[in-house]
């Protein structure tokens, strides 16, 4: 038998899943760290946590499935994008990872564009500098945090840093790459330019690959821990969302996908190079060698509804462990004990800032409409349907580009809600459709890994051979036209605010 490994490292946990060449899981496991928050806007981790949730899951899939371990062809990796990784010149963690969601690079962001200039970021990088992508928090380091700068020798992805613990090997790979400012994603290599404008020695970067090539092979110390075989071949993979669209089929022209997990993505392939003016989404290299992605973000989608699930939730929590479910199947259920528009109650998710449209730190969560007459089910919804709307704005900038998608599919934690699902369909106008496998990035790198190994001749024919899709959930008409009576309120609510949200960021405490 012949058998691929995926590894995810997300926000909230890594997961690694053993699947076989059609694409059905064998084991999984997952293993959950926590986030530092210090400071308001902050976000970090501990690379270490990571490391040892991948071991810890690895060894875990192998030991329950009895799989020979000489019968995993390939393993490949996905992970959350534009976290900074840096180690010194003895391979040691310097600090701890700055994450995709921290927003403290308001000033580093300014600083991209004095040096460099919007334009020469949007030709070279095809985005606008942003507070989340890594090259902003490089220099957020050398600025504030200069002995540590000084003494950096390696600058790491977060799931690259896992391929340094698994092969040995510094190595990024295309559409991760894409995703730290640095890469110039016309031409899929780092950009001399902007590392000179930005003083950045090129040193300090890993080799860039594309997502299916072999970057390594798992060494013994890595074998000892992980129990995998040593000499494994470990390919590129992808970011979280590149891998999501290889594990939901999204490899081709006319394709899209939503995935609702901590952050929420509408993500469109394109085989031709797609920018938006406005910089509003982002167009990076994509899993396919020789391809593009379109995506809109919204950072809190699923944190959203953590953070609604750990701050008012603690009841549904104990009797969900007691009946055995998951505690958002209860948390699905009371939402739809409210009424679509939550009895006149909005709420604007962006809790972490936000990118897709606005390309604002300072912008913070809201409920808006709130009276005394609201329930707990009603604030609850309301986090649904404001992550829904939030995502329609992703897809609109989508359309406006050229971007029209004939399929749409749903994945992620959120994705695996009908609840939320109908609310796609009904917000989005289309229908739906769910992948059998609910491995999405786990099962994108698995493929890629595949391609890599010679398993599959492409990753067009590793989807064909390893990805299957559900029926589509339909849109409600009714239910679309009471949520399109909604959405322009909704729309209206960001730049009543946007003043009040950059006075809110200036005050002390």
């Amino acid at each position: 038998m012949t058998y691929l490994m995926g590894i995810d490292l997300g926000t909230s946990g890594t997961k690694t899943v053993l699947f076989d060449t059609a694409g059905t899981v064998v084991a999984s496991a997952t293993a959950e760290y926590p986030m530092f928050q210090e400071h308001n806007g902050w976000a970090e981790q501990d690379p270490e946590d990571w490391w040892n949730a991948a071991a810890q899951t690895a060894a875990a899939v192998i030991r329950q499935s009895h799989v020979d371990p000489k019968e995993i062809k390939g393993v490949g990796i996905s992970g959350q994008m534009h976290g900074l990784v840096m180690l010194d010149r003895e391979d040691r963690v310097l600090r701890r990872a700055i994450l995709w969601c921290d927003q403290r690079t308001g000033e580093e962001v300014e600083d991209l564009n004095r040096l460099v200039g919007d334009e020469t970021l949007r030709r070279i990088t095809a985005n606008p500098a942003m507070t989340g992508f890594t090259a902003a928090k490089l220099l957020w380091v050398r600025k504030h945090q200069p002995d540590i700068y000084a003494a950096c020798a390696h600058v790491l992805l977060p799931k690259d840093y896992l391929r340094y613990r698994l092969t040995g090997a510094f190595a990024t790979e295309v559409s991760d790459a894409s995703g730290m400012q640095l890469l110039d994603v016309p031409h899929r290599c780092w950009s001399t330019e902007l590392l000179d404008r930005l003083d950045i020695d090129p040193a300090l970067l890993p080799r860039v690959y594309e997502s299916p090539e072999i970057t390594g092979e798992i060494t013994p110390a890595a074998a000892a821990v992980t129990g995998l075989a040593a000499g494994t071949p470990v390919v590129g993979g992808a970011g979280d969302n590149a891998a999501a669209a290889v594990g939901t089929g999204v490899v081709e022209d006319g394709k899209a996908f939503t995935t609702i997990g901590s952050s929420g993505v509408v993500f469109a392939h394109t085989d031709h190079l797609l920018l938006d003016p406005q910089g509003r989404v982002h167009t990076f290299c994509c899993a396919v060698p020789g391809a593009w992605h379109v995506m809109g973000v919204t950072q809190g989608a699923g944190l959203s509804l953590k953070w609604f699930r750990d701050t008012f939730c603690a009841e549904e929590k104990v009797a969900a462990e007691s009946l055995g479910v998951d505690v958002y199947a209860l948390l699905d259920r009371e939402a739809e004990q409210s009424p679509i528009g939550c009895n006149r109650l909005l709420y604007l998710p962006y809790l972490m800032g936000e990118r897709t449209p606005h390309r604002d730190p300072d912008c913070r969560g809201v409920f808006f409409g709130l009276s005394a007459m609201h329930q707990r089910r009603d604030l609850l919804r309301a986090v649904m349907e404001g992550v829904t709307y939030s995502l329609r704005d992703c897809l609109e900038v989508l359309r406006e580009m050229g971007a029209q998608p004939a399929e749409m599919l749903a994945c992620g934690g959120g994705g695996s809600s009908p609840l939320w699902r109908q609310m796609l369909a009904d917000v989005f106008a289309t229908p739906v459709c769910t992948p059998v496998s609910k491995e999405g990035p786990a099962l994108g790198a698995a493929i890629l890994a595949g391609v890599g190994a010679g398993v599959y001749p492409s990753v067009q024919a590793g989807c064909r051979a390893a990805v299957r899709v559900n029926p589509p959930q339909e849109a409600d008409p009714q239910n679309a036209a009471r949520y399109e009576a909604i959405y322009p309120v909704y729309r209206s609510l960001y730049p009543a605010l946007r003043d009040a949200f950059r006075a809110l960021s200036r005050l002390d405490g």
